[in-house]
């Protein structure tokens, strides 16, 4: 029976940066993380393996940063924690204890018992496990007719990638109007879903499943769709969501929020002293809501991470994000495609009062450099006091790295007024022109914008 300084249970991205940073900021801590399997995947490079990898092994995520600085790894999935006794229970039998215990045991797919035949054989999920995914990269290998049930960024992303096998018939279908839209705006929903509509997939949007068809050994045959059209499946993908992996953490005595993740602090502390939970486990306050919100992205989950890991032995770092944000993008068909914060939707939800504008122009100057591309960036702002709210970036790939400034400046609350001023660093091969970069150009139109308003209003 072994004792450390710091047990984490999960060996994902919330884990391993956890673990990191403790071993760095506390070189004689023993810290201790327990792994389900040998190997990691990276979980936003899974739908790759299927084309653009070719391989599960080129997604594999590892401890060898962590193991270098001394950390220890154990490869056994925990079976109960006593926060009592203030030790962990391995599936082998063998027991730990700990000073400090961080839960980092991430989310997991949402299983659709809502569909009839959701259980046939065949019947697969994007599970964040390696050994999962690489059973089902070698078992889709011969299947031709595949079904994927779920239009957000793993189903669609998956969609795009099988239906590059020129052998395979790939049908995507979402209840929704169009794909992705938790995260982008109607608009910019619409345009994702023009760009999987040129892939070889076959895309059904506002199309309801009703029930997934077996023959007499279990094994998927068809898939019913609402108004009775039934569409041929050798296998079919479900990926309708994640929920919070913490029937281990409720298990143990810790409360959970009202959307199954475990109750935490700003710092990532749980209402039990010396237990911490972080990422996709953990529950998420809304970024301007300042209310739970389900956000599951490594990113975000990376950033609680690192102020966990630094503050886990007291605070000495002050958490300056009050919520989380979530900053999403894609690429589809070779377009990029990215959103932070408020869109239309989720303002309209959380009534929050909002305008928005957008400018368009080519990545590169001249227009007529090779490689130029158009990039489109659309603001959502306060008619107030001009605070940016909200953000789109669509086109080219910079849209990945933009989607991270204006994600910074929802974060730090400027203004289109503040923009306006902001300095930048220009190159014909590697930005727009410096006379009309976008994210300015965006802030100069946001505050036409609010003039016509006023003046407006003053007529009125």
């Amino acid at each position: 029976m072994e004792k450390y300084n710091v047990i984490i249970i999960g060996a994902g991205p919330a884990g391993i940066v956890t673990g990191l940073i403790v071993k760095k900021q506390n070189p004689d801590k023993s810290v201790l993380i327990i792994a389900e399997e040998e190997k990691g995947l990276i979980p936003c490079g899974i739908p790759y393996v299927f084309h653009e990898l070719g391989s599960v092994e080129k997604n594999m995520m590892g401890l060898k940063p962590f193991t270098d600085l001394g950390g220890e790894v154990i490869v056994d999935p925990v079976n109960e924690v006593n926060i009592k006794e203030k030790s962990v229970c391995l599936k082998s039998g063998s027991t730990c204890h700990y000073d400090k215990l961080v839960f980092a045991t991430g989310s997991k797919p949402v299983i659709a018992k809502f569909i009839r035949g959701y259980d046939m054989k065949n019947v697969y999920y994007i599970k964040k496990s390696y050994n999962y995914i690489q059973r089902l990269f070698e078992e889709l290998k011969d299947k031709k007719n595949i079904v994927i049930i779920g239009g957000g960024f793993i189903g669609a992303e998956v969609a795009e990638q099988l239906s590059s096998h020129h052998d395979k018939n790939i049908t995507l279908i979402e209840s929704e109007k169009y794909c992705f839209s938790k995260a982008f705006s109607e608009e910019l929903s619409k345009i994702t879903t023009e760009q999987l509509e040129k892939t070889a997939a076959n895309i059904r949007t506002s199309t309801l499943v009703e029930e997934i068809i077996g023959n007499n050994d279990g094994y998927v045959k068809k898939v019913k769709i609402k108004g009775g059209e039934e569409i041929t499946a050798d296998a079919v993908i479900i990926s309708v969501g994640y929920k919070p992996n913490s029937e281990l953490a409720e298990k143990a005595g810790l409360p959970l929020n009202v959307m199954g993740a475990i109750k935490v602090d700003s710092y990532e502390r749980t209402s039990v002293k010396d237990v911490s939970a972080v990422g996709d486990c953990s529950q998420t306050i809304g970024f301007l809501t300042g209310r739970s919100d389900q956000i599951m992205l490594a990113s975000t989950a990376t950033a609680e991470a690192r102020v966990l890991g630094y503050n886990l032995f007291g605070v000495k770092i002050k958490k300056l994000f009050s919520g989380t944000l979530g900053v999403f993008s894609t690429k589809i068909n070779g377009m990029a495609m990215a959103a932070a914060g408020i869109d239309e939707r989720s303002a309209n939800e959380a009534n929050i009062d909002f305008l928005s504008t957008k400018f368009t122009d080519v990545d590169r100057h001249p227009g007529t450099i090779p490689g130029a591309s158009p990039l489109t960036v659309k603001l959502y702002f306060s008619p107030s006091d001009g605070t940016v709210l909200g953000g789109e970036v669509w086109g080219s790939d910079s849209a990945g790295e933009i989607i991270n400034i204006i994600g910074l400046i929802i974060q730090k609350s400027i203004t289109i007024y503040e923009l306006v001023s902001y300095q930048i660093g220009t190159h014909p091969l590697l930005t727009g022109a410096p006379t009309k970069p976008m994210i300015i150009k965006a802030a100069e139109a946001a505050i036409s914008m609010i003039q016509i308003t006023k003046k407006e209003a003053i007529d009125i």
